[in-house]
């Protein structure tokens, strides 16, 4: 559950009230896609708690496919509360401490419908801690064996590890079972992350991570660890592809007025997948991605404000062809 702040522009200690919604990146993406048109199945789990009722809720009523996400005795529902002070200030707070999505387990990969999907697709969040971590590993191991398209969404948090070199190991140990990575520039760097002590945060411990680095020398680093495609999420610039043998090409964003910056990568990635499962190709996609994005940062939620296909198109058309 996510609660956001209701008092746009306001500091956090000033707010007085919050809106109640379903968040998370995982979430947010299979929101995004069934919005689109896509079959989506998630793959998380819920505490047996009154705001595993309200998720449950919501996931069901978008037609997002939670049957294989078990209720995890003993365990809370995790949730966020952010204040909204646009364009750049977004202070965020996690409680996750024994929280029911990061007791995922093998078990439950082995009972979700990976090798029949198109796309398996998670985040790097998923690898901060046991048992999720094994758990993950393993389904991206049995989607690359069945032939599913493995997509990493870099998700760099940093209070969610107990130390950042600890992200960057994780994530380079996964790559080769991984052909497709989406990040921002920090997180790409982080990914090659050696140095704890260069990761700056400038107001909240999770929003605004700046991660100096050689960027384009860290890509071919993924690029050579085993991924196909990189696709640089570049905010209200766009995004920038990166493929093994080809130059990077730059995709243009689309200038909007910023109310809320959380979940438009999340955006981005559903509108991305959404041209590539219909087999667009990588430049048409990120076109759909980088008008998904520019569309929920001018709303207040993340999963309740991804668009569907024909508000998006009507988006694009009325600024450029698609």
């Amino acid at each position: 559950m996510d609660l956001y702040s209701n008092d746009v522009g306001a500091a956090f200690i000033h707010i007085k009230s919050f809106a109640a919604y379903v968040g998370g990146s995982p979430a947010n993406m299979s929101v995004g896609c069934r919005r689109l048109g896509l079959n989506s199945a998630l793959l998380t789990a819920f505490g047996e708690d009154p705001v595993g009722d309200f998720v449950i809720h919501f996931l069901t009523g978008e037609g997002v496919d939670i049957r294989f996400s078990p209720r995890k005795p003993g365990r809370h529902t995790s949730l966020v509360v952010m204040g909204i002070e646009p364009p750049d200030r977004f202070p965020l707070v996690f409680y996750r401490e024994n929280c029911a999505d990061i007791a995922l387990e093998i078990d439950d990969v082995l009972a979700a419908p990976i090798h029949d999907s198109l796309v398996f697709q998670f985040a790097g969040t998923n690898l901060s801690r046991e048992t999720s971590r094994s758990a993950t590993f393993y389904a991206a191991e049995l989607a690359r064996k069945a032939g599913t398209s493995v997509v990493l969404d870099l998700d760099f948090r940093p209070d969610q590890w107990h130390d950042p070199r600890a992200y960057g190991a994780a994530i380079r140990s996964i790559l080769y079972s991984v052909d497709m990575v989406m990040g921002t520039e920090d997180e790409i760097n982080a990914a090659m992350l050696t140095d704890p002590d260069s990761v700056r945060v400038t107001h909240s411990q999770v929003t605004d991570a700046r991660v100096p680095g050689n960027t384009a020398e860290h890509v071919r680093a993924i690029l050579d660890r085993g991924p196909r495609v990189v696709v640089e999420k570049r905010g209200k610039h766009g995004c920038r592809i990166h493929e093994r043998d080809n130059p990077a090409e730059d995709v243009p964003g689309f200038p909007v007025t910023i109310q809320n910056i959380l979940g438009a990568g999340d955006a981005f990635g559903a509108g991305f997948l959404y041209g590539y499962v219909k087999g667009w190709d990588l430049r048409k996609a990120a076109q759909l991605g980088n008008a998904c994005g520019a569309i929920v940062v001018t709303r207040h939620g993340c999963s309740i404000s991804m668009p569907t296909l024909e508000e998006v198109m009507g988006f694009v058309s009325e600024r450029s062809g698609l």
